[in-house]
């Protein structure tokens, strides 16, 4: 019997300070982020048993960390301490154009994660591995390990689920491209958003751009629209949601919440419809107080939410 939680994700924590837009230019909330550990933590909190890889620095950050996941009921019993690197740091400032991050990451202790290390066993003992690109883009023995885990998980028959976020400032945008486009190939499920897929894709309709993952091999594309919804498909359905109505402050690790509520209730069987609804309003709760992980709605709070829910477009 497999030891492992259903969800295993990947990739790279940072611990975030956020200047909330309505403060006084000096005050910063310090909080935690990092896209795929918000994915695990938002699986958590909607029920599911989730763990993270990575490795952390020896320092305050790190032992923040496993502190926080410990109280979320993330398993970090495969999280490495590097002796000398540091755990990496963002920084999230809001402007009328949106939220901006910037970091301190160069040489984390996530970054250089290397194949050789990867715990193959349990990945193999999960229903899920979940990855970004964000992961892949922080150097290349990171990338080198994600290739390794998704391997791992294919030669176990497990999902794999993958997040397209990108970020320039860590790769050129060929460099993406062709990684982005070479991995979605081997995912079950890919997880754009619609800002970052039109840099990719160089496509603009949203039905274009989840007819070109589906194309490059991907079974379940879920295009995450911001405040135009979410678009689901597969090779036989298709399926639009309105956004849920909210009054964002912050949408910081809002797709990152998408991806995590979306395969907790894929995992505990929900249709596609109704994880994706239920995705779609976790998301949207997520944008009203500051911060990745401190605003991820909990259960209760989204089923709440959902009652008053839009019906699908």
């Amino acid at each position: 019997m497999s030891t492992s939680p259903s969800i295993v994700c990947l990739g790279e924590p940072l611990i975030e300070f956020n200047r909330p837009r309505e403060g006084d230019g000096r005050t910063w909330i310090q909080g935690f982020g990092g896209d795929s550990q918000n994915v695990a933590i938002a699986a958590a909190r909607q029920g599911a048993s989730a763990g993270y890889i990575t490795s952390l620095g020896q320092d305050w950050m790190g032992d923040a960390f496993l502190e926080l996941w410990k109280g979320e009921g993330v398993d970090a019993s495969r999280v490495s301490r590097h002796p000398d690197a540091p755990t990496g740091v963002s920084f999230v400032t809001h402007t009328a154009a949106g939220h901006k991050f910037d970091y301190l990451r160069k040489n984390s202790a996530a970054s250089l994660m290397q194949p050789e290390t990867l715990p193959a066993d349990y990945i193999a003992g999960a229903r899920f591995l979940h990855l970004s690109a964000i992961g892949q883009a922080i150097s290349e023995s990171a990338r080198a390990t994600s290739d390794a885990a998704i391997a791992a998980a294919q030669a176990a028959g497990v999902k794999i689920s993958y997040d397209t976020n990108l970020r320039l400032r860590l790769w050129d945008l060929d460099t993406a491209r062709r990684t982005i486009d070479a991995t979605a190939a081997r995912c079950d499920i890919v997880l754009p958003s619609l800002d970052d897929s039109r840099q990719l894709t160089g496509l603009e309709a949203p039905d274009a751009i989840v007819d070109f993952y589906l194309g490059l091999g991907a079974r379940l594309v879920a295009l995450k629209m911001a405040g135009e919804g979410c678009l689901i498909a597969t090779a036989h359905e298709r399926l639009r949601l309105a956004p849920h109505p909210v009054i964002p402050v912050d949408a910081t690790g809002a797709g990152d919440t998408f991806d995590g509520a979306f395969l907790a209730r894929l995992l505990a069987g929900d249709d596609l419809e109704s994880a994706a609804r239920y995705a779609n309003v976790a998301a949207a709760l997520s944008t009203q107080g500051y911060g990745a992980v401190t605003p991820i709605p909990r259960r209760a709070e989204v089923l709440a939410a959902l009652k008053g829910a839009p019906a699908p477009a």
